[in-house]
């Protein structure tokens, strides 16, 4: 698909290991597989809770809510 092959990624790891350096390239191994990680559990994890209330619920609330503050009070 992308025609990467066994030469194009020894180029691409030898850049790697170039720019971070040997001795951050277990840091930087750690950190890629913890996003990895966090990835997938995110993407199997069930989105966030609704709390938007059914069309049932609304009219139950309304009722139930205070009345509105009365208006007809001068404000001093």
């Amino acid at each position: 698909m992308f025609g990467l092959g066994i030469p194009e990624l020894l180029v691409i790891l030898v850049i790697i290991v170039i720019v971070f350096g040997v001795g951050r390239l277990p840091e930087v191994g750690s950190g890629l597989g913890h996003a990895i990680k966090n990835f997938r559990k995110a993407m199997h994890e069930p989105d966030a809770i609704d709390v938007t209330p059914s069309k049932g619920d609304s009219q139950l609330d309304s009722s139930s809510s205070a009345p509105p503050p009365d208006s007809s009070k001068p404000k001093s």
